[in-house]
Parts: C-alpha cells; structure tokens; sequence
C-alpha cells in the first residue's frame, strides 16, 4: 500500500500530538513532584536515609543544705529494635520476653512493623537487665546466629532517691520521662530538666549506619541543681519520730515541720504515711495521689489549743492582760447562753501564766472578748493567719477564717482558745516562730539556692521579714511563759535535762459529716530551744490517735521531745549544767497489782494513770519501772485476761469518784461491772458505793455533775 501525502501528514501530526501529550504530562508530573510535592518529598527522603536520635541530658541534683544528695540521675537504658533488620519476629520475641518481662506477642508485634525505622520495647532497665541482653546478644553472634539482629541499648537517665521515702511530698516525683510531676521536681522543673541534644546521622535503606555519610552533633544542656534548707539530718530525726508517733498511736497520719525560727528556713518536712519515692505506686492512682499530697501546706485544722500562743501574744502586747493577773477557772464559762467548758478539773485561783500552763480554756475565752473583733482581727492579719505564708513550695493553702462582718461574740470566745478558727501547719509554725523570734514574722521558704550546669548560682533564697505582729519585748516574756508551760505545766513530756525548752500541746476536734466526733481528735505539740534563743521550732501534729488517751501531751509532745533532744545536739547547743531541772518521779512498779492499789502506788509516786483494755491485773505498763517521767505524767496501764468478776465470784466495787464517763466506765468494766451514766461531766456519787461486795456483771449507777 502506497501512502500519500495527506496520510502521511496526518499520521505524523498524530504522533507529534501523541509525544506533545506525553511530554506535557511528564512535565506535569515532573513540576508536580519537583515543585508543588518538592519539600514533602525531600523530607521523607531525608526520614529515609537519615536517623535522628536525642540526646537527652542529665537531671539535675537535689540537694539539702550541706550538700547531701536527695535526688539525682542514675543510669538506666532503654532496649529498642530496628524491624528492617529483624529476621525471625517470632524467634526475636521468644528470646527477649523472659529477659524484658514482656508478652512475647506484644514485642512480635512490635518488630513486626517494617514500615518503622526503629521501636523502643522497654526502658528504664537496670544495668544488670542490660548486661544480660549484651551478652545473650554477643553469644548468638559468636555462634553465627542472626536471632538477635536488630536489637539495640541505649543509655538513658532514671531518677534515684538514695534515702528512699525521705521528705517524699516536698521532694515529689518524676514521670517515666524524666518531667517533673510532683512536689519541688515539678516546680523546679525549669532547673532540672535541661535541654535536649541530638545526633543525625545518614543511614541506608536497612537502618544502618553509612560510614561515609555526614554527622550533625547538637549538644544536651545538662539540668541545674537546686539546694533546699532542709538538713537531712534533722529531716531524718523528724523521719523517725513521725514514724514512731504513727506505730505507737495508731494514727491515721502525722505531719512534722521543723524550722529556723530566726530565718523561717525549714529544715525538716514530715508527712505520714508516705512512700517509696524510687517505688511510687503508680498502678494505684487513688494511693499516688492521696500520698503525694504534701498535708503540712495543704490542710487545715483547728489547731485547738497550741493556738494559745497566739491568743497570749496578742492579749499580751494589746496590753489588756499581765503575766500575773489573777483568774478563777469554774471548769465552764457562759457566753451568749452557750456554756464553754475547760478541758478537764476546774483549776481553780490561777495567775495569766499559770492559765497557759493549765491550758484553760475559760481564761483564753475571757482573752477573746478582751480584744474584740478588732484587735482580735487585726492580731490575726499580723501573725498571717487566714492567708498563705507565701512559701515557696507549690499546694499551699491559706487556712479558714470567720468573716469579720459575719464573726459573732460566741466565734470570738471560741477563737480565743483554738476553735472555730482553721489554720495549716505551716502556717501555725510561722505565727508561731514570730511570737518567740522577736516580733517578727518571716516568710518561711525552702529553696537555699539554684544553680545551673556549670555551677553558677542563678537564684537565691534569703530570709525575708513581711511582718511585725507583736513587740520584742512581749516576745521575750512569751519565750519564758511557754518556757514554764514545759517546765511547769502540760508540756512536760517535752522537757529535756539541761536545755531551755518552750512549747504548748494541743488537742483539737475533728468534724465527721459536719458534726464534732467525741473519739477522734488531733493531737499536737509546737515548741522550741534554747527558748531564750530559739535556734529550732518543732510542729508535731498526730491526726486521729487510736488509743485511750489522744491528748496532745500524750501523742504529740514525747516525740517532738526526741526530735528536738537530738537536733539541739546536732547544732551543738550546749546544755546549760545551771538550768534548774523539772521535779522527775521514779515510775513504780505496779504490774501484777490489781487496778486500785496500781492507780494508788501511781498516785503516791507523783503520776497518774490510764487504763487500756479489761482484766483484774496490770499486764504490763508503759514507761516501764524505773524510768524517769515528770510529776504528773501519765502512765499506760494494760489489762488483759478474765476481767474480774468475770467467773461466778463476787467483786469489790471501785471508787470511780471525780472520774470523767471514760475513765470510769473503763475502770468499771475492768472489774466486769456494768456502767448506767445519769448526768455529764465528774462523778459525783455511785450506787452502789465503793467498796461494796456484788456479783459479776453488776450495773453501777454514777451521777456525773459539770465541774
């Protein structure tokens, strides 16, 4: 066939067509991906042939004052895999789950995802775990085996706290991370944490390293270190003696604060219960979180009558009261119809100072009104009460406080003697610090310095007066007042041979559903020496003591005693050899004695006593015999057994005349006597009479009278 021009032409022009479109379409899909898709694609390429890997830098350390270390960065590693390079998934998987203490499906499924250039099967390994993937690794090698191929260990930081559960709320915690989450870890964060680093460097399609490709370094910023006043020392004295408080009273939490009262430097901070800062529970949140809470800043209580202290030192330098004033404690005062009652016997004809000894609740009310509203709130502005200290630790709250357009007369007489008024331990202590410093109210705070990588300090705490609540003399007469409350009067549990010693207990209510509980309370003791110049104050708060007698002296003061025993002797505070000892009684025997001659013996020694269970006779007592209490202290008796009476022979009824109901229905019971209560407040009478001869289980009938 012979082609003529017109065809020819016409199929030439259809090829031209044909290579013109073809051409426009290359060159359309040449500007698409050179131009519109250009970066995108050069990124994912550059994902493909390079591998970026942090550099993550080291926490920084926690310090206390003298350089102790409370937290650092210890080495952990983090064992990855690069599935591209993963022979066998399934053999890889069998091998590591033993090792790594993981579900072999879920590493399988893991290095099964070749379209990731790298997984991270687990971190935070100790070095021993990382020893033993090193050398199962290099013997599989050795023998010419590929089962481990792809298996890789990188060094990363762990968080170490080298004394466990020590000051564990202040300190706080970190996340698996490395980021701050609790307590001064996360508000020191800024300082800690550093910046990152990292390395990138040019791979080849299987993930490996190319010996001839390029290498960009960027270089981590290592974290600063943040040194606290807390001394460790004195934190491990608060430490121990919360710990004790807790066992021996059953307590649902203790809460200890240690502090310079000339600096308002803290130097110890002790929640109970807490834990192990290396182990947090992290599987149970409810726990983490109710643990975590730092309660020492957080919540607020009625400080009942440690806030004496404050009612004292405002009446005192209002001038509307003197040391030596005469009062008469009836055992109950009336105020707008509602009687107010002293917390145990009526004292009686009692001076200023020998009220803050006794801890009369009458006087302290009488103290309340003296001021009024006015004087009363603007005291308690002064010594910062109602709002928050401005400590530099993060949580703090700023206590409860009546309004004062709305606070009534009654609110008044109440506050006066610690109730009705809601302050955090935090708080108290610095109120409290001002009372016996000098007149000065300090901003408490914890952070002694911060410092970065190469040392250079770049922050500094310093001691910071935001207040002048009372006059320094007022606050040298309540140095030696609170000096004889320990010396003289509720405090002597506190007191300590050859020091000075200043302080007041406390026992304050505790509200369930709304109401006051008759069988929980708060027990606390605040104190501090030498109390002519106070180098530590101590709060020691024992919440909900499960045990006879929750007094403050009893739960509070002996355990504040040890933390100040043997912190003064750590400061090196001399004692004073001229110091005029408080009266001490040996403790009697009493154990195998049946409950009256032992209360009696105890009696005739200076001491009184408490029961604690039901039997004829003392099992055993606490102090044990021989041990040196003040006069006046309480000694523990426990029975146990058969309760008298509790067979067929009859009882001598005891006398349980001036007891309070408690006292005498457990005196009662511990004979197997029954109690049948007819009034409130001291036992005036009983039927029948003491030292009548009845069977077991007889019902006693006791008229109790207010004091």
């Amino acid at each position: 066939m012979v082609l003529t021009g017109p065809v020819i032409r016409r199929r030439l022009a259809l090829c031209m067509a044909a290579f013109f479109l073809l051409f426009s379409a290359l060159g359309g899909r040449l500007f698409w991906l050179q131009v519109i898709q250009g970066r995108a694609l050069q990124r994912r390429a550059q994902s493909q042939w390079t591998s970026e890997s942090a550099i993550r830098p080291t926490r920084g350390r926690i310090l206390d004052r003298n350089g102790a270390v409370l937290a650092q960065s210890a080495t952990a590693y983090t064992a990855s895999a690069s599935p591209r390079q993963v022979v066998n998934a399934a053999r890889f998987a069998a091998l590591l789950a033993p090792v790594l203490d993981e579900e072999a499906a879920v590493i399988e499924k893991k290095v099964s995802d070749t379209s990731r250039g790298g997984v991270t099967l687990k971190r935070q390994l100790p070095r021993e775990t990382a020893q033993q993937l090193k050398r199962m690794k290099a013997e599989h090698a050795a023998a010419g085996s590929d089962a481990l191929n792809g298996l890789y260990l990188e060094e990363e930081s762990k968080r170490y706290y080298p004394m466990g559960a020590f000051a564990a709320q202040l300190i706080g915690l970190t996340t698996i991370d490395g980021v701050g989450q609790a307590g001064l870890e996360q508000s020191m964060d800024r300082y800690l944490s550093g910046k990152a680093g990292r390395v990138l460097s040019q791979i080849d399609g299987k993930g490996r390293a190319l010996g001839y490709g390029e290498t960009e370094y960027v270089p981590a910023v290592h974290g600063g270190s943040v040194t606290l006043t807390i001394d460790a020392s004195i934190q491990s004295f608060a430490e121990q003696a919360a710990r004790e408080a807790m066992e021996v009273n059953n307590a649902r939490a203790v809460r200890v604060l240690a502090m310079d009262p000339a600096t308002g430097e803290i130097l110890a901070m002790v929640n109970k219960p807490d834990y192990d800062l290396n182990d947090p529970p992290r599987d149970d949140v409810d726990t983490l979180t109710r643990r975590m809470r730092n309660r020492a800043l957080t919540d607020a209580y009625e400080p009942g009558s440690t806030f004496k202290v404050i009612t004292a030192a405002s009446a005192l330098d209002a001038g509307l009261v003197s040391a030596d004033e005469g009062f008469y404690c009836a055992g109950s005062v009336v105020v707008d119809g509602g009687k107010i009652r002293c917390w145990g016997k009526p004292h009686g004809a009692e001076t200023f100072a020998q009220a803050l000894q006794n801890s009369c609740n009458p006087v302290f009310v009488e103290m309340g009104l003296r001021l009024g509203a006015d004087k009363l709130y603007r005291y308690l502005d002064a010594f910062g009460i109602g709002r928050k200290t401005g400590v530099d630790i993060p949580g703090e709250a700023g206590g409860i406080v009546i309004s004062k357009r709305a606070v009534k007369r009654v609110d008044i007489a109440r506050i006066g003697f610690g109730q009705s008024v809601a302050v955090t331990p935090i708080q108290l202590i610095t109120a409290v610090c001002a009372a016996v410093n000098g007149g000065n109210l300090m901003r408490p705070y914890v952070i002694k310095s911060v410092a970065d990588a190469d040392g250079e300090v770049v922050r500094r705490g310093a001691p910071k007066v935001v207040g002048h609540p009372i006059s320094p003399r007022t606050s040298a007469l309540m140095r030696r007042l609170l000096e004889d409350v320990v010396t003289l009067g509720g405090g002597k549990n506190a007191y300590i041979p050859g020091y000075h010693v200043g302080g007041k207990t406390g026992t304050a209510q505790v509200y369930v559903d709304g109401v006051v509980s008759r069988d929980r309370h708060i027990g606390s003791f605040v104190g501090f020496a030498p109390a002519n110049d106070p180098r530590i104050a101590v709060l020691l708060v024992v919440d909900e003591a499960d045990v006879p007698v929750d007094f403050g002296s009893v739960t509070a003061a002996p355990y504040a005693r040890q933390i100040l025993e043997k912190s003064l002797a750590y400061l090196g505070v001399v004692p004073d050899i001229r110091q005029t000892p408080a009266p001490q009684v040996t403790v009697p025997d009493v154990t195998g004695r049946s409950v009256e001659d032992a209360r009696r013996i105890l009696a005739g020694a200076g001491l009184d006593s408490v029961l604690d269970g039901a039997g004829v006779r003392v099992l055993r007592q606490l102090p044990v015999a021989g041990a040196q209490m003040n006069a006046g202290a309480l000694v523990m008796l426990y029975m146990a057994g058969q309760a008298a009476g509790a067979g067929d022979a009859p009882v001598t009824v005891p006398d349980v005349s001036g007891l309070p109901v408690t006292e005498a229905n457990r005196l009662l019971r511990s004979y197997g006597l029954e109690l049948q209560i007819e009034g409130s407040g001291l036992a005036v009478s009983q039927s029948p009479p003491a030292g009548t001869q009845v069977n077991p289980t007889t019902r006693v009938a006791v008229r109790f009278q207010p004091p």
